[in-house]
């Protein structure tokens, strides 16, 4: 059981470290779409710089603690007792579609990554803040899931989540018309 826990720690910081890396890459494509409006030669510099942090994070932080994470988690799945007793439970099966809904998450960063690597930006930047709260609410449904361990009850704490990201927004859209209200 020890060794288990072992397993288990490494799996929770290479979760920590994607999600700290999903975060902070969709925020960067933020500041990427936001250079874009820039005037000259302030857009280019913004933008070499922004792409060379992009890339720094994804390949360096965000793709190996995916990778890690995964393997941490079939390690604790396939390889323990614990794992093969909760692959029979209807909440680990919720988990594992979040799960899967992350990796496409996380596929469809690197296709916007890719892009604007060559700087071709097909989003605002409002867009990509309305991005970010994709894997938010999937990191909250996953640790509801996991603590509560009950394939119902993480809904009111995804649902929460939902209010809370929608109160968000609002607020956002309140505070832009405001700061341009000001700025003319």
């Amino acid at each position: 059981m020890e060794f288990y826990n072992y397993i288990k720690s490494l799996h929770l910081i290479f979760v920590v470290t994607w999600f700290a890396g999903l975060f902070y890459i969709v925020r960067l494509f933020v500041y990427h779409a936001e250079a874009k409006q820039k005037p000259q030669p302030e857009q280019d510099i913004l933008i070499k710089q922004y792409q060379l942090m992009q890339y720094r994070l994804w390949y360096i932080i965000t793709w190996p603690s995916a990778v890690l994470t995964s393997i941490f988690a079939f390690w604790m799945l396939f390889f323990t007792e614990v794992g093969r007793v909760w692959l029979a439970q209807p909440w680990m099966h919720v988990k594992l579609a979040f799960v899967f809904l992350l990796y496409l998450y996380h596929l469809k960063c690197h296709q916007i990554f890719r892009q604007l690597q060559n700087n071709e930006v097909k989003h605002s930047s409002s867009f990509f803040r309305i991005w970010n709260e994709g894997a938010t609410i999937i990191l909250f449904a996953v640790v509801f899931l996991v603590i509560l361990k009950n394939a119902l009850n993480w809904i009111f704490g995804v649902v929460g989540i939902i209010a809370f990201s929608i109160l968000l927004m609002v607020g956002y859209k309140l505070y832009k018309k405001v700061r341009e209200k000001n700025n003319s």
